[in-house]
């Protein structure tokens, strides 16, 4: 007996797709009498037509295997180096970085307010690369 209509209808009002519908062989009469959404309903409310699970991939092996760093080389990231992380962060990591530093310095009283505000301008504007670069820079204004 053909039941393609009925697997279609069943499908349609129960809102999933055609391979996830189950048809319990022992309410096949049933079901061949059914003709209308209600019943298809009534059917599925009482185990005659039943909804398979979703299929699906499982990551575990993936997840596994991204925890050991495997699969993490060069070649395998895909984007600029600047789409992983943006030009604006790494510069917001950077100057944050800057600025604490400054901050430490000056509370340890290593520099002065008046290099404080120098090298903070510097910071700001981009003529300090790094924090050794910063570092150095300290030093010179001490001797």
């Amino acid at each position: 007996m053909n039941l393609r209509n009925k697997r279609r209808l069943a499908a349609d009002t129960l809102g999933v797709g055609e391979d996830r519908i189950i048809f319990d062989p022992e309410a096949q009469d049933l079901i061949q009498d059914a003709i209308t959404r209600s019943t298809i309903r009534g059917l599925a409310g009482m185990g005659g037509i039943k909804v398979a699970p979703v299929k699906g991939v499982s990551r575990g092996r993936a997840r596994v295997k991204h925890a050991k760093g495997k699969s993490r080389k060069q070649g395998s990231f895909s984007g600029a180096l600047t789409s992983r992380r943006p030009r604006k962060e790494a510069w917001m990591i950077k100057v944050r970085a800057l600025r604490w530093r400054l901050k430490v310095a000056r509370e340890r009283n290593e520099i002065g307010k008046d290099q404080y505000r120098k090298l903070y301008r510097q910071v700001k504007g981009g003529q300090i690369r790094d924090v050794k670069h910063l570092m150095e820079l300290m030093k010179e204004v001490r001797r």
